[in-house]
């Protein structure tokens, strides 16, 4: 399905056309779109891609990661896991395999195809959470720097958009260097996530 072809879709028809979607049918585990939303999504987690942990599950951020996010945004499964205050929305919707660093990067395809489509259908996001170089990039363009860089000016797209390391337990050395984030930068966003969703539970 072409992009051009999206156009008239709602949000609901169009992520049962990205969850069947093929089109990178060649990964080594083939594809399996994974992905979160609703028209009312209030906060937007926008990721680099599923691993293979979560491509086995297909339910994202059920591991170690997820469990670190959700103690950065000061917020339960329950909340975490309801499309109407969170959508999932990664740079790829699959699992892209792996390199020799690790995971491979997300493919350039998903978000060519899908991304604007998607983001075009959650008028509401107050918040859009950045995790990944390849997130950075896409959502703040020109505006990148290094990612030390742009977290700790994390006030010049506050506070509709924070970038955030990536919270797997591969960073606690990054975490350790850099206390600030967990001790300026966490209260800040978990004050805005607890203001955001009372909002939305009171509607």
């Amino acid at each position: 399905m072409s992009s051009q072809s999206t156009n008239g879709l709602g949000i609901e028809d169009l992520l049962s056309s990205i969850r069947s979607c093929t089109l990178c049918n060649g990964l080594p585990l083939g594809p399996q779109p994974i992905i979160q939303a609703a028209h009312s999504s209030r906060i937007l987690v926008a990721g680099q891609a599923p691993g293979s942990r979560t491509h086995e599950k297909g339910v994202p951020f059920d591991d170690a990661s997820g469990e670190r996010l959700r103690h950065w945004m000061g917020i339960g499964r329950t909340d975490f896991y309801n499309p109407n205050n969170l959508a999932i929305v990664p740079m790829g919707f699959c699992y892209p395999g792996t390199g020799r660093s690790g995971d491979l990067p997300p493919r350039p395809e998903c978000a060519k195809q899908w991304r604007a489509s998607v983001l075009d259908r959650l008028p509401d996001l107050e918040l859009t959470l950045i995790i990944g170089s390849y997130a950075m990039d896409w959502h703040l363009g020109k505006q990148s720097r290094n990612l030390t860089e742009t977290v700790r000016n994390w006030n010049d797209n506050w506070p509709k958009i924070l970038v955030l390391p990536h919270p797997s337990p591969r960073n606690n050395l990054w975490l350790h260097r850099n206390r600030w984030f967990e001790e300026e930068i966490l209260p800040i966003l978990r004050n805005r996530i607890a203001s955001i969703l009372s909002r939305t539970t009171s509607l």
